[in-house]
């Protein structure tokens, strides 16, 4: 399900670029039930009101149409990497196929990215890998070169806003976080640059300071919105 938020150009503010940004999450839980998706609202409110212009596109994971790298994905694009015509394909085969291009063209298209996602054993929802595996597409986001790949995001940029129960930033644990550091490095390799992560962690280990913990994270997400605005 795609909607887009807010779509406003300034007439008087012509110096201005519009940018186009994806706020991209991946929980299936209400916003009330969960501390990324209360902490990412924060952020996004706070954003379009320093950028009130930019058009803001909100992609549900949990709610999207994702097809998952399978027997027909990997069929069609065999076939089409041999000459087959696009409209010679199986109705799945164009089904999946040509999903993928729409999210990746989608991808491509954007000027900045938001992602807010929880932290699901010691990793990234399984949505989000499979939207991954949409946007990383060789020929599109990145080629591969004598030299080894490279990505062809350059310009663009993206902040993560990630839940842990736990404390992975520090101590014992944080050889255990798998999901910032994988979306930062996948990102990385396209050629996008990461602004920076809001953490909200430690709501599970000491839930008698949740609230407290939440109140900061967001009060962290308004001031990130300011400088990912500029």
């Amino acid at each position: 399900m795609f909607g887009v938020l807010k779509k406003i150009f300034s007439p008087e503010r012509k110096d201005v670029k519009v940018a186009r940004v994806l706020y991209i999450t991946a929980n299936p839980k209400q916003e009330d039930e969960s501390f990324s998706l209360t902490v990412g609202k924060a952020f996004l409110n706070s954003y379009r009101e320093e950028a009130p212009g930019d058009e803001i596109t909100v992609i549900d994971l949990y709610q999207t149409d994702i097809p998952y790298i399978d027997t027909d994905v990997f069929s069609g694009w065999g076939k089409l990497q041999q000459g087959t015509d696009f409209g010679d394909l199986t109705e799945a085969e164009k089904k999946k196929v040509g999903r993928i291009n729409q999210l990746c063209d989608q991808f491509i298209s954007a000027d900045k990215y938001i992602f807010v996602t929880p932290l699901w054993n010691l990793s990234v929802p399984p949505m989000l890998k499979a939207y991954i595996d949409t946007i990383c597409i060789a020929g599109k986001t990145f080629k591969y070169t004598e030299n080894g790949p490279v990505g062809l995001m350059q310009g663009k940029k993206a902040i993560h806003i990630q839940a842990r129960g736990g404390v992975y930033s520090e101590g014992p644990a944080a050889g255990f976080e798998f999901g910032d550091r994988y979306l930062s490095a996948l990102l990385t390799f396209l050629g996008v640059q990461i602004d920076e992560t809001v953490i909200v962690e430690g709501m599970a280990l000491m839930p008698d300071q949740a609230d407290q913990i939440k109140s900061k994270a967001v009060e962290k997400a308004r001031e990130a919105a300011g400088r990912f605005a500029r």
